[in-house]
């Protein structure tokens, strides 16, 4: 059943989720298993048929297009020397998954066991390795590790640079372990990024999830679906109200209504629905049903410094990518062999280490890419270069999302405040003094790297390199943690382990947003295993 149908969305379901993105596919694929469940999928985007979507080079064209992304932007950030940032979300089934960095990364055990210390039962990392194999088919095969036959294909990248090996070696020069894996629970150390792709093309979680469960009966995808509000009665969830093509309509529901909006979209909608805090809902004219202060708090990112190098007597992707040649061979290759450049994702490789030497576990992570453009969107370079973007695997600040307005179409006020806190001012600082500690390395002495950005101008003192930061720090589009699990003891959080809303029964949130700390490494691989956990839950609480 897809979204160019126009039934009346009349009856009532067993489960109505919310948001088509990474979670969602996975929800609707795991739910829909049970025949005797009648499922309904909502995505206020579109269909997947654009070829960009499937060639995985082609987020250079989907971030940043409206047709694909909600083209929202962060409020201006006094962290970032009054910029505002675009934030790039998925506006198309399979969501994120669909225009994405496609890296395959859990994060850290560390992670999960912090969120377990919590008082979080079941969400350790023995408690959730299980969903983490489950949800993949990994290349590597099957092991304690990892798992093979989920919907989510994990592949070794499929074309190498030169100059990202001798970064590579550069980095092991440096002390740090090389690895062949970074999925093992510490990833500390140098590798190439595993990838969710499938002999070349991207794998998101609409090709891996959703499509193979459309042929059964009970699931039915509706796309262009705007849900406005949540219809609550006597606080219980019974359905959604919703718009399409200018026409209004409501869904029904005799079970449970999942959001996986996302960490921008589901606070969104509890906040439109009177689920959410008084003081923000009260002046837009949005009745308050359950004051909850957690609803759009503690948004969590990753705050990359993207610094750029020029080389020398090596080859990166900036001079293909401005010669007809080298543009026919990039096309030709991928048409023919499924492999060269239009097969690789934003970053190749990565490194993770420690800022300093009293940090008790890797707290930075570098992308390394094999070229160099001002912001996405922007053509490359004209010089050969590379990118090293350093972030922040664990910030301490926290910022909001929260409505602009009673109208669900006018986009939310996202405020991620950015380097607020003087610890992450002082890591910013220390991954800008690691990457040069990379880049004098011998191994890359023979490519003579000159720094471009910030530039060698910039001192090595903490005042200047945090101003810097500022002029050069951009989110890596990880926001999490706005609907926050937690203790009904806790009042900033929205949901409990068993991802209920707090106070509204029928109604759970299983996306990013019940992160209550963001993971260590980018957040689609454990957005997935929150969505596999969650749909287990749901199954075993519908019995």
């Amino acid at each position: 059943m897809n979204g160019t149908q126009r039934r009346p969305l009349a009856g009532d379901y067993d489960c109505i989720i919310v948001g088509a993105g990474t979670a969602g596919c996975i929800l609707a694929n795991r739910l829909s298993a049970d025949p005797r469940r009648r499922v309904l999928l909502l995505e206020a985007g579109g269909l997947d048929n654009w070829i960009w979507y499937h060639v995985p080079a082609g987020y250079l064209f989907t971030i940043g297009h409206p047709r694909s992304d909600w083209m929202f932007r962060t409020e201006q950030e006094a962290g970032l020397n009054g910029r505002s940032l675009a934030y790039p979300r998925g506006k198309v089934i399979g969501g994120c998954s669909s225009i994405n960095a496609m890296i395959s990364m859990r994060g850290q055990a560390a992670d999960y066991d912090g969120w377990r210390s919590l008082g979080l039962e079941g969400w350790g990392w023995r408690d959730v390795l299980p969903a983490f194999r489950s949800v993949e088919d990994h290349f590597l095969g099957e092991s304690e590790h990892h798992g093979i036959g989920g919907g989510f294909r994990v592949e070794a990248p499929r074309i190498s640079w030169r100059v990202l090996d001798a970064v590579r070696d550069a980095a092991v020069q440096l002390g740090i372990p090389r690895l062949e894996d970074f999925n093992r629970g510490d990833n500390e150390g140098v590798c190439y990024f595993h990838v969710n792709q499938k002999r070349g093309r991207r794998w998101s979680s609409a090709r891996g999830f959703l499509k193979p469960a459309l042929k059964r009966s009970n699931l039915r995808l509706e796309t262009h679906v705007m849900v406005e509000r949540l219809i609550i009665e006597n606080e219980r969830v019974r359905g959604v109200q919703f718009s399409r093509h200018g026409e209004r309509g409501e869904a029904r529901c005799r079970g449970e209504i999942i959001l996986s909006a996302g960490a921008i979209g589901s606070p969104q909608l509890l906040s439109l629905s009177g689920i959410g805090r008084h003081e923000w809902l009260a002046p837009l004219g949005i009745k308050t049903l359950l004051n909850r202060s957690g609803v759009g708090s503690n948004l969590q990112d990753h705050l990359q410094q993207r610094a750029i190098y020029k080389v020398s007597n090596v080859s990166t992707l900036n001079e293909a990518y401005h010669s007809w040649l080298g543009r026919a061979w990039m096309g030709l290759d991928y048409m023919l062999r499924r492999r060269g450049p239009l097969t690789m994702a934003p970053s190749q490789l990565g490194i993770f280490m420690r800022s300093d030497p009293t940090q008790t576990r890797a707290n930075i992570q570098f992308h390394v890419q094999p070229l160099s453009l001002d912001k996405f969107g922007d053509p490359l370079h004209r010089y050969p270069a590379i990118t090293l973007s350093a972030c922040n695997l664990q910030p301490t600040s926290r910022g909001t999302v929260r409505p602009r307005s009673a109208d669900p179409f006018a986009p939310p006020m996202i405020a991620p405040n950015y380097l607020s806190t003087t610890e992450d001012r002082a890591v910013a600082a220390d991954a800008i003094r690691c990457t040069r500690r990379i880049m004098n390395q011998p191994a890359l002495a023979p490519f003579y790297p000159e720094e471009f950005l910030p530039g060698a101008r910039v001192g090595d003192d903490i005042v200047s390199l945090a101003a810097a930061a500022g002029d050069i720090g951009t989110t890596i589009f990880h926001p999490v943690g706005t609907a926050k699990m937690g203790l009904a003891t806790d009042p900033e959080s929205v949901v409990n382990a068993r991802l209920r809303v707090h106070g509204i029964e029928g109604l759970r949130v299983v996306d990013a947003s019940i992160m209550p700390t963001i993971t260590s490494g980018n957040t689609n691989t454990p957005t997935a295993m929150i969505a596999e956990k969650g749909a287990q839950m749901i199954r075993d609480d519908l019995r």
